[in-house]
């Protein structure tokens, strides 16, 4: 990752986002959903600050990109590791399949109601969201 894209990189204006289709971006922000359960698993971890974007409708390869997400949450990446059929309800699915990675989602922070925030197919690059507030409705920062 270049230093004009890395999110750790001081002065940067850029973060890591990842797309989730709705209600589990949503799921998340609340705590309900834990693992993000993924064919594939990012390079490095941990991986910090990532932004949850929930969009309403799964991309693909015909559809790469809604321009209409919403960022709803920060959150780590803590570790990763195959995906085990007792976790089918951490990860709000409706069932299990083998072969696939259960990233393990800590220190979550709800985003406010921002603007409409692009969602893209795997791990991208956005302008930073507003930043995250407190159940209290203060701002963190």
């Amino acid at each position: 990752m270049s230093s004009h894209t890395d999110p750790r990189v001081p002065g940067n204006t850029h973060r890591i986002a990842l797309s989730i289709v709705a209600p589990n971006g949503t799921r998340i922000a609340e705590g309900r959903k834990t693992l993000e359960v993924r064919s594939w698993h990012p390079d490095t971890l941990p991986l910090r600050d990532l932004v949850i974007v929930e969009n309403d409708s799964r991309l693909s390869d015909d559809r790469p990109e809604d321009p209409e997400g919403r960022a709803v949450a920060l959150v780590d990446v803590l570790e990763v590791h195959p995906w085990w059929p007792d976790e089918v309800e951490a990860a709000c699915s409706s069932g299990w399949r083998p072969g696939y990675f259960a990233w393990v989602l800590g220190n979550v922070r709800v985003l406010p109601p921002g603007p409409a925030v692009p969602a893209r197919l795997g791990l991208y690059t956005i302008d930073p969201p507003p930043p995250p507030s407190s159940p209290h409705g203060f701002t963190i920062g």
